[in-house]
């Protein structure tokens, strides 16, 4: 039953991946998820029975909370978050109906295990240009907000990755699962991997992406503006991981370019911003 704390698929569907989506907390039983090892992207997996015990660390954060049908676990998991302190609501419909209106969803399989702090962990080559920022982007957007990333010298990507337990992406070597594949580049492999595809915008920006990376403008006429900007960034800082916090709003406006205004042309109308929406 919808209420004032529950959020409509709609509504929700909306916020996904945008910079403003409160954290998505799936609180499923063992028994529903194994039924449906996929995930709502971004989210985080959490046990309802221990909420008392985790419910201290999201005071003054926003959350969404999903269960299997949107009923007892979730509303109860996020009325715990709100004596918290937390900004909380609960998914109209739950898990059962945001899979049956067809959005997106990600397979827990090909997420990578999180460390103590329940991050993923990721290394790439240092110096990032186009898909070494895009990846990133992707990932701390639709699949764990808090991923960590490792930019080190070509060389050791493989040692960093087995020592410290991190996931290689975009580089070449055996056993390297997110890289390049023929004419695709690595956020496309990640795009069709994970199911994203069909998130509004993701293909296309997808093609920009591919473009700019892999010497091929005619594929979209955005695709030397990317990588004009992405050179651009990558002199403007030394700093591989400042480089990486402009490149998120980089890709954040290339992404809501793609999803919401690409009829628009430019006039002298001053439009207000859409803020998650």
């Amino acid at each position: 039953m919808s209420g004032p704390t529950t959020i409509s698929i709609d509504k929700f569907a909306r916020l996904i991946g945008t910079h403003t989506c409160p954290a998505v907390i799936d609180v499923r039983t063992p028994e529903d998820f194994a039924a449906d090892p996929r995930l709502i992207p971004g989210s985080i997996r959490h046990a309802h029975a221990d909420v008392a015990d985790w419910a201290p660390a999201w005071q003054g954060r926003n959350a969404i909370v999903v269960c299997q049908k949107g009923l007892k676990l979730s509303q109860g998991v996020a009325a715990w978050l709100r004596h918290a302190g937390a900004e909380a609501e609960n998914l109209d419909g739950g898990f059962a109906a945001w899979a049956a209106a067809g959005q997106s969803l990600v397979p827990a399989a090909l997420i990578p295990s999180r460390d103590a702090l329940g991050r993923t962990l990721w290394v790439t080559r240092a110096r990032p240009k186009v898909d070494r920022i895009a990846c990133p982007w992707l990932i701390r957007r639709f699949i764990d907000p808090l991923a960590v990333f490792l930019f080190v010298s070509p060389p050791e990507v493989a040692a960093v990755a087995d020592r410290f337990g991190a996931t290689p992406f975009d580089i070449e070597g055996p056993g390297v699962f997110w890289s390049h594949r023929g004419e695709d580049c690595t956020f496309d492999v990640m795009l069709a991997e994970w199911g994203l595809g069909a998130v509004p915008g993701l293909a296309h920006l997808a093609t920009i992406v591919r473009g700019a990376d892999t010497a091929r403008p005619d594929l979209a006429p955005e695709a030397a503006g990317l990588l004009a900007a992405s050179l651009g960034l990558s002199r403007i800082f030394g700093d591989d991981l400042a480089q990486l916090d402009a490149g998120m709003v980089l890709y954040d406006a290339f992404w809501r370019w793609c999803r919401d205004a690409t009829n628009e042309t430019h006039n002298w109308t001053s439009h207000t911003p859409r803020v998650g929406k």
